[in-house]
């Protein structure tokens, strides 16, 4: 009989602290503020995230003032619906410069900045791995689904943005992303809108590894593709795994770009599995004459369908359907949360 009432006072204390946390969601911060001076709640991006409640009741908001914040920092899975704000694009600034080898790290343990929660959204924020040429290292390693970035830039070499998560949706606007070697690679579903895509060396821009079955990889609108003055020979992309799928649409395409294109990673094999296609791109790299006679030009009816409704709602069942996260793509302006 004791052990029963003592087994129901649990169960009492359990439901009792349940209701707590999910009825009053105004016990719980949801704003937060980082600056360098001081001035804010915290001098550290990561003491930031560390406070934040997991699975918040209500969206929650960091604003990063300006400055250079030389720290590795990761958002967990459970924490989720976090929005980062920067002051102003190149003077908020997340850096690091781990790399694959440094001790034991790998590709993808040298990131600087992990996003792992899902509906994350990052404005006006510049992300860097300094290590240099050096071999893979990581500036954004994003596994987020839902995740979208506005008017940021992303600074590295080889492997500057992983893009993990194999059901993951991923949205890039008005973003500049510079690199070397594969710097945009990983299997997410990734739309780039509006950005500059700045090749450092002679080399492959893209790596995806887009896992069978999904009907899109990476798919470029709109962008600009630039290099260094030095650089006269670069690929579309190239497979990382046998799947690939990168698809360029109205981009303009500078000299740097290679008569062919595309590259098969020295395995023909690639040709008949990969999927690599253009629309209308401009600009002296984009001219198809020479093109890599595996890979595609869209017709005017398979391009309609590249639209962020499309690209992101056809990708299973199992993934829920929520279109207010790339709706609303407008830049937020920078602002001290009320006290």
């Amino acid at each position: 009989m004791k052990q029963l009432a003592f087994l129901l006072a649990l169960s009492f204390m359990g439901l009792t602290t349940l209701q707590a946390q999910t009825a009053n969601p105004q016990q719980y911060k949801y704003d937060f503020t980082v600056a360098k001076d001081g001035t804010g709640d915290y001098k550290y991006i990561q003491d930031a995230i560390d406070a934040m409640r997991v699975y918040p009741l209500a969206p929650i908001t960091l604003y990063i003032k300006n400055g250079v914040y030389n720290e590795k920092i990761e958002l967990p899975a459970p924490n989720t619906d976090v929005t980062f704000i920067g002051e102003s694009v190149d003077k908020t600034i997340i850096v690091f410069n781990d790399y694959s080898g440094r001790g034991r790290l790998t590709t993808f343990t040298s990131y600087t900045a992990k996003i792992c929660g899902n509906r994350f959204r990052a404005e006006n924020i510049t992300f860097s791995n300094t290590a240099g040429p050096v071999g893979q290292a990581v500036a954004l390693h994003v596994e987020a689904d839902n995740a979208m970035f506005v008017n940021c830039r992303f600074l590295g070499n080889q492997d500057t943005i992983f893009t993990g998560g194999e059901t993951s949706r991923q949205l890039f606007v008005n973003c500049y992303i510079e690199g070397t070697t594969d710097f945009i690679f990983g299997p997410a579903t990734v739309v780039f809108q509006g950005c500059e895509i700045h090749s450092k060396t002679n080399s492959f821009v893209t790596a995806a590894s887009t896992t069978q079955g999904k009907k899109f990889g990476y798919v470029f609108l709109d962008c600009k593709l630039t290099a260094d003055d030095s650089v006269k020979k670069v690929f579309l992309g190239r497979p990382w795994r046998a799947n690939a799928k990168t698809v360029y649409l109205r981009c303009t395409m500078g000299n740097h770009i290679v008569p062919e294109g595309w590259n098969n990673w020295s395995n023909p094999a690639n040709e008949q599995t990969t999927f690599y296609a253009e629309y209308r791109n401009s600009g002296p790299g984009a001219g198809i004459a020479n093109r890599a006679k595996w890979s595609h030009q869209l017709t005017d009816k398979e391009a309609a369908n590249y639209t962020l409704n499309t690209i992101f709602n056809n990708e299973g069942s199992a993934l829920p359907v929520n279109t207010k996260w790339y709706q609303e793509r407008g830049t937020r302006a920078f602002q001290w949360p009320a006290k």
